[in-house]
């Protein structure tokens, strides 16, 4: 008998399509409901905060080809408060106030894509300008406020954990050796998921049918029943494939939630797809926190004290990236190490820019990467080597759970061992002798070596997941999934747990998602939970589908059902000992069609529960060049040790470590989004945003280490967001390290060329 296809690289079943006919995503849509579909252009805001006083759409309503412009007014649109700040408050479209530059206030509907945008430009907008507010720094004072019926720019409480009774300058009194306080920009960066957002909407014998480009149909068709003001049964969400999501499509935005409700005013199906400038102003953007982080400890490298400001910036609504730092941030600030005393603190404010979401990541590496600052500025304090510092404050290995000072409880963890197959693999003895022997030559190019080690929260979004397998009469099968697969390889992962249990080949496995008729229940794609929950959903209701099958045999063969194998080479069922008389999964599916005791004929569903979240860890290690006379960083060596505990398919685990660590290293050296202080975005496009490509980037080594949990049955954690995490601080560490011989400290994110030029003539004068 062949042994386990799990644990071994299978070739993903995804490719072939996408690299021949092409995937099908929102905007190549055929569907006989969506013929004669008129376009949904959005007039948006062009000042960053301002009272609306007028809004003239005459003009526009004269041009050819244009249907209608509706407002907040004209659809009836009521402000709806944040489910986590009952003082702001906002509508579908701006109601009374902009609050930032690209904020929809009206939308127009036309014959063509082209007529929409001549005649957005056309409507007239009168403004009462207000002052902005676009530093979050500055937002914790600024009496300017984006809601005054919250009070204050500040919207979500501060968050103490750690440490109580002692807060300030009072925490380190004692302390041996105490760096900071340092203050560190974690910038805000932009998705740039290759497929913009769109969508489609049609109404047919009174239910609304709409497509969208969404991490998870489900949820996003809770905010389009809200929208449209009918019962659930009334609404059907279909993904069709996704060209990237980030965080940023979880959930269902304006633009999409008022697409039914247009279409139901003018009569015909619609369309909308944002251009490139329009994702880059107004899709959620990522990170965008400012971190005052103090170190404390003892003169051989132990660190005791640890104190984290964070200041998050929400933009102009209060969502998902006003609650990142105090529900993701703070509760991973212990990071790996054991510091015996920590006290943390967060903030969240409104500005006047675009929204900020669960980046790839979402709140965690934000964690690391200030954790892994303070090591290395603590390292740099002492005079010690700082992967000798991180080796000094590691938690222990531990194989059961492990509770930090500041609350979170971890499951297993081996961070020493991750850390010593990074540096083994890197040869780190043999890099630090050639950036000795470069600094002790005074060569412009100055050799960079960062570290760091982590540990991140995979599987806590949902507490479960829902699956479905079926049987059809010729013996192949449908997995039904309440995941979303948008690149992470899930037809290829849910084949072959399928298979695993069943033996049905995987050439004859089909996985349905994204559609809210055919798997009305699931919790999408997000915060890494796919295998740990969907996975394990999956091989639940595969397992159990073999006990039904198995009682449908044993009938068949008029044999006892405890005598019945399955015979996973031939996909088949017999009485033990003679497996010359079988029956196939097809003979079982056509016999259970006949069985009235089986209405569904040969299916099974399941629901995994999770009791709780797992926590990946890993060790990264970046190599890098630095020009001392420009500034200019090359990357030269990137090794990833990521540990997401039992790997199903190891081509999926690299694949997941190599965009990660390119979506890393992006923010590390390139990536900002920037206004300017009137709120004024320009960082608009692609021209003026630095977007990574294979040209900047090292072949990531990969080394594998596997840590299984007890969490699940898989033994699986979270891989998708590990190589974002890890990655940035390494890489950012490298840059700083290079240089630190001439006096340089510390440098923010992006590390551009000019940034270290400037921080190195800074250093010399």
């Amino acid at each position: 008998m062949a042994g386990s296809i799990l644990g071994n690289r299978v070739l993903r079943k995804e490719d072939p399509k996408f690299l021949t006919t092409g995937g099908v995503y929102v905007d190549d849509l055929r569907e006989p409901l969506l013929e004669g579909a008129a376009h949904v252009t959005y007039v948006r805001s062009t000042v960053a905060h301002a009272r609306i006083t007028g809004i003239d759409t005459s003009d526009a309503l004269a041009l050819p080809g244009v249907l209608a412009i509706y407002t907040a007014a004209d659809l009836g649109l009521e402000p709806v408060p944040s489910e986590f700040n009952p003082g702001v408050t906002k509508g579908l479209l701006a109601i009374d106030k902009v609050r930032f530059v690209g904020e929809p206030i009206a939308a127009v509907v036309t014959e063509t894509r082209e007529q929409g945008e001549d005649a957005a430009e056309q409507v007239i907008i009168d403004y009462e300008t207000l002052p902005p507010v676009v530093d979050m720094e500055d937002a914790l004072t600024n009496t300017s406020l984006l809601y005054e019926a919250a009070g204050s720019n500040v919207v979500f409480d501060s968050t103490f954990v750690g440490r109580p009774g002692v807060t300030g300058p009072a925490f380190f009194e004692g302390v041996e050796v105490v760096s900071g306080p340092h203050r560190i920009v974690n910038q805000r960066v932009a998705p740039c998921p290759l497929e913009v957002r769109g969508s489609a909407a049609a109404w047919s014998e009174g239910r609304l049918h709409q497509w969208l480009s969404s991490q998870g149909v489900q949820d996003a068709k809770n905010a389009i029943v809200a929208a449209n003001g009918v019962e659930a049964d009334q609404v059907l969400v279909i993904a069709p494939d996704v060209g990237g999501g980030f965080g940023a499509k979880i959930k269902c935005d304006p633009e999409e939630a008022l697409l039914g409700v247009i279409a139901k005013k003018v009569g015909r199906p619609v369309r909308w797809r944002e251009t490139r400038s329009e994702s880059m102003m107004v899709l959620g953007h990522g990170r965008a926190q400012v971190q005052t982080l103090t170190v404390g400890g003892t003169r051989d490298g132990k660190v005791t004290h640890y104190q984290l400001h964070v200041i998050q910036d929400a933009g102009y609504f209060v969502e998902y990236g006003a609650i990142l730092a105090p529900f993701m941030t703070l509760p991973m600030a212990s990071a790996v190490y054991d510091i015996p005393n920590i006290e943390c603190q967060s903030t969240s404010v409104v500005t006047n820019t675009a929204l900020t979401t669960a980046y790839r990541g979402a709140g965690r590496p934000e964690a690391t990467a200030a954790a892994e600052r303070a090591m290395d500025l603590f390292a740099a304090e002492i005079g010690m080597d700082p992967a000798e510092v991180r080796r000094k404050n590691l938690i222990p290995k531990f194989l059961e759970p492990k509770t930090t000072m500041v609350g979170q409880t971890y499951d297993v963890g081996d961070y020493e061992g991750a850390l010593d197959k990074a540096l083994a693999t890197a040869g780190y003895a043999d890099l630090r002798a050639e950036q000795a022997r470069r600094r002790a030559a005074g060569d412009v190019k100055q050799l960079g070596i960062g570290v760091s080690t982590y540990v991140e929260i995979t599987g806590g979004v949902g507490t479960g997941e829902h699956a479905r397998i079926e049987v059809l009469d010729d013996g192949r099968a449908i997995v039904y999934t309440g995941t979303s697969g948008h690149g992470q390889g899930h037809l290829t992962a849910w084949s072959m747990l399928a298979h695993e249990q069943t033996g049905i080949p995987m050439d004859k496995i089909d996985v349905v998602w994204g559609n809210t008729d055919l798997v009305p229940e699931g919790s999408g794609t997000s915060g890494s939970r796919s295998l740990q929950q969907g996975g394990n959903a999956v091989f639940l209701a595969a397992g159990d589908l073999v006990d039904k099958a198995r009682a449908i045999a044993a009938r068949l063969l008029e044999a006892d059902e405890a005598d019945v194998v399955l015979d996973k080479d031939t996909a088949s069922f017999h009485v033990s000992g003679t497996p010359s008389i079988a029956k196939t999964w097809g003979d079982l599916a056509v016999a259970a069609k006949a069985d009235p005791d089986l209405p569904e004929g040969l299916a099974h569903a399941a629901y995994y529960a999770v009791s709780g979240a797992t926590f990946p860890f890993g060790a990264h290690v970046a190599v890098v060049e630095v020009d001392t006379e420009t500034g200019q960083v090359r990357h030269l060596r990137h090794i990833a040790c990521d540990d997401a505990g039992t790997v199903l398919n190891p081509m999926l685990l690299e694949g997941q470590i190599h965009g990660g660590v390119a979506q890393g290293t992006a923010q590390a050296l390139m990536e900002e989004v920037r206004y300017d202080s009137d709120g004024n975005p320009v960082t608009s496009n692609l021209a003026d945003y630095a977007f990574i490509s294979a040209a900047e980037l090292p072949s990531v080594e990969v080394v594998h280490m596997e840590t299984p949990t007890f969490i699940n049955a898989l033994g699986a954690k979270g891989i998708g967001e590990s190589g974002t995490i890890g990655s940035t601080p390494a890489v950012q560490s490298a840059v700083i390290d290079a240089v630190s011989h001439l006096g340089v400290r510390h440098i923010d994110m992006p590390c551009t060329a000019q940034r270290v030029w400037q921080a190195i003539a800074a250093a010399q004068q």
